[in-house]
């Protein structure tokens, strides 16, 4: 299969379906999938430059046939790119590689699935996104603002990733339940709107407030712990509370429909060893993303 004109330093990777029936060059492709198995300021459980992979391998056993859309999108053309190789670069240049190389597949006009790694992989992605698409915002879901200016002396760190982000789009976050007074403190000068888990069911609508909040060209960011840790263990900064599958599946539809959602990425997975299921999970929402972006009718 042909690939992009894009180069960086890499290792193959594997292919996001496995073997698929009806395999697509770059070209032909509608999506383009990138591996970023970066994990270079994870402050508690480390391992998120596993994810990537695992996630890949476990994507060969989902089902490709959605049940809920009645549609098959593999058809339209997945392709997985090579891994990025970061291991050599300095954090700051790994944040420019990454904005250069996901620049450049966004000319493309793929839609874009970006897997990590950290989360600080995420600003860089959305700098580039934001320059091709004027006014976007982004959906972060995430058990953790990720508001600090620094963290460990670190700028980029997983725990700043959000306010890195802000430095190119507004923000709405969504599962939030854990935030520092620091963070706190900074909130009336940040262009985010938070929606704690604490309380944010209290009001029936709150998807459709969250929807609101977002303008109409939409970039979603899907740190795992965003989700029930007793679904999804295999993260690095586990939080009680979260989303459940559900909760996040009819958000995420809400979207799709609604906005024009113009990249993703599904980040720190830290994968437990001899533990599948986490694995695809994460498989199973990337290609639900996939679904969401490519099978629905905007008149449903």
């Amino acid at each position: 299969m042909s690939g992009p004109t894009t180069k960086y330093d890499s290792h193959q990777s594997l292919q996001f379906g496995g073997a698929l029936p009806e395999a697509r060059s770059f070209a032909e492709s509608a999506s383009a999938i990138l591996p970023i198995p970066f994990d270079r300021t994870t402050s508690y459980v480390p391992g998120t430059r596993n994810g990537p992979r695992e996630l890949l391998l476990a994507s060969g056993q989902v089902e490709l046939w959605d049940e809920e859309l009645g549609a098959d999108v593999h058809e339209l053309g997945m392709f997985t790119l090579p891994e990025m190789d970061l291991t050599s670069a300095t954090t700051e240049n790994a944040i420019q590689e990454i904005g250069r190389v996901t620049g450049e597949l966004f000319d493309t006009d793929k839609f874009l699935v970006v897997l990590g790694g950290e989360h600080s992989i995420t600003s860089p992605i959305v700098a580039s996104a934001a320059k091709r698409h004027p006014g976007l915002s982004v959906l972060q879901i995430d058990a953790h603002a990720d508001l600090r200016d620094t963290y460990l002396s670190h700028k980029h760190s997983h725990a700043c990733a959000m306010r890195r982000t802000l430095e190119f789009a507004p923000i709405v976050q969504v599962g939030i339940r854990n935030i520092s007074a620091e963070e706190v403190e900074a909130l009336p000068s940040l262009n985010t709107r938070i929606f704690y888990d604490w309380n944010m069911r209290d009001d029936a609508d709150w998807m459709t407030w969250v929807i609101e909040a977002l303008s109409d060209q939409v970039y979603v960011t899907i740190d795992l712990d965003g989700l029930d840790p007793g679904m999804m263990p295999a993260v690095g900064t586990p939080e009680p509370g979260g989303l459940s599958w559900r909760e996040l599946m009819t958000l995420l539809r809400r979207v799709f429909t609604e906005k024009n959602v113009v990249g993703c990425d599904v980040v720190e997975l830290c994968p437990i060893p001899g533990v599948a299921a986490p694995n695809f999970i994460a498989a199973k929402l990337v290609y639900k993303l996939l679904t969401y972006k490519f099978g629905i009718k905007k008149d449903d």
